[in-house]
């Protein structure tokens, strides 16, 4: 008798986190078959789930090849390597692999605005989400899941959109067979989850799946990695610092001063911008190539551009202290984003920056931290798991100190800072081996901050 599962082949979810249970409710609400499956003993959302769908098949433990094989299509959670061998051999033998971007852009009746990048992904997405707030243009916010401020993409069909905005990430275009944007942007490409990738061109490949089947291409002139893999018909608006062509977006000088600017129009100098560095001055252009796109009108750009503060984790202003300020750039998990941040930090200040940085390491090379470091910074403290791998890489360009716990890293910048420098809490990896996630890290790090006498 053949068994009921390959007669009745059911979708199996992999991995019931946040993105998981949001497939499991999407399932839900279209009476699909599913299964549920999960390598860890108590996963996030075991516990909502079982509220939601009671009768729901979860099985918990090491992936079952066998069971795998039985599944009409596998729809795999961000947080899980492809490369796992249940898996792999599942894609081996012809079991449809998807992932929720994936069944998103099957099912999106409206246009679709895709972000990724290594770096500033969520900035950009956000930005544009505040130009779009002064247009009054009602769109969907979601993608790539920080649960604060994006909702994952399944629940946003929801309720009738006119626009989605996405922010995604290298590990959910992995499962996207053909996005089909409407407007899709590569930010930027350093080293990150070489954990997870082979090499920084299979991370690259994978972060470049955001071009298929897109109607308009936004490029970052100042990032050869932000073009397709080979030539496109699509149309192109590009953006950066240097100054732009007509219809494009870039900066202009008048007076002293640089302006963000489409072609010859200047809308904005880059004094109005509340957050400080060309790398922000780069996502607000990239917001508003975006908006250009998408055919919004320039007083709605200048105004959400004008108004945007920032987002938490993100080289967030915590408080000063003795004349010392301090920055929670708690969402800074790779190398290229820490150097930034400590490079535009030192250029708006007299003094230096001490960088608190360290965690897991995700088999990164801390080497590019090295220069900037030497150029902009007073001192290290490290912590985490790969502490001594940043040490190896920073020796013996500064000071460098160990701490057991962030508290401590705290108190010994704290000790080491003179007036006019920052702290700054960058850590350049990710953080389970100490925290819950970046952003637990960072609210750590801001209640230390609070503590200081």
């Amino acid at each position: 008798m053949i068994p009921s599962s390959r007669q009745n082949p059911a979708s199996v979810i992999v991995g019931l986190g946040d993105t998981g249970f949001s497939c499991a409710r999407y399932f839900i609400r279209h009476s699909r078959q599913f299964r549920v499956v999960d390598t860890r003993p108590h996963p996030p959302r075991l516990a909502d789930l079982a509220n939601l769908k009671p009768d729901v098949e979860v099985e918990l433990g090491e992936f079952r090849a066998e069971r795998l094989l039985e599944a009409r299509e596998l729809v795999v959670s961000p947080g899980v390597d492809l490369r796992t061998p249940a898996l792999a051999a599942a894609a081996r033998a012809g079991v449809p692999i998807t992932g929720d971007i994936d069944i998103f852009s099957r099912e999106a009746r409206s246009p679709i605005v895709a972000v990724t990048g290594s770096n500033g992904k969520s900035t950009v997405v956000a930005m544009l989400a505040g130009i779009l707030d002064q247009a009054n243009v009602n769109y969907g916010l979601g993608g790539n899941l920080d649960g604060r401020l994006f909702r994952p993409a399944l629940d946003l069909l929801e309720e009738e959109r006119d626009w989605y905005l996405l922010e995604i990430s290298s590990f959910q275009l992995e499962t996207t067979q053909q996005l089909n944007a409407d407007v899709a942007l590569i930010l930027n490409i350093s080293p990150d989850h070489l954990d997870r990738y082979d090499s920084l061109d299979d991370y690259t490949r994978a972060k470049q799946r955001i071009f298929r089947g897109c109607s308009r291409i936004v490029l970052n002139r100042d990032e050869p990695c932000s073009r397709p893999p080979d030539s496109a018909a699509a149309p192109v608006i590009s953006y950066g610092l240097d100054a732009p062509a007509p219809g494009q977006a870039g900066l202009l000088p008048l007076d002293g001063e640089r302006w963000l600017a489409s072609g010859n129009q200047r809308y904005l100098p880059v004094q109005a911008l509340k957050m400080p560095g060309d790398h922000n001055v780069s996502n607000a252009l990239a917001a508003m190539a975006l908006a250009l796109a998408m055919g919004v009108e320039r007083e709605h750009i200048v105004a959400g551009l004008a108004a945007f503060a920032g987002l938490p984790h993100r080289c967030q202003w915590v408080a000063t202290r003795v004349g010392v300020d301090y920055y929670n750039d708690s969402k800074a998990t790779n190398v290229g984003a820490a150097a930034a941040a400590v490079r535009n930090l030192a250029a708006d200040r007299a003094g230096r920056v001490l960088l608190i940085a360290g965690g897991v390491g995700k088999d990164a090379d801390f080497a590019p931290l090295a220069p900037a470091m030497r150029e902009s910074a007073r001192a290290a403290v490290l912590i985490g798991r790969d502490a001594d791998r940043i040490a190896a890489a920073l020796e013996p360009e500064i000071p460098l100190f160990f701490a057991d716990t962030l508290d401590e890293a705290v108190s010994t910048a704290r000790n080491q800072a003179l007036p006019g420098d920052a702290v700054l809490l960058s850590p350049a990896c990710a953080s389970f081996d100490m925290f819950e996630n970046f952003q637990h890290r960072g609210e750590s790090f801001i209640r230390c901050v609070e503590g200081l006498q």
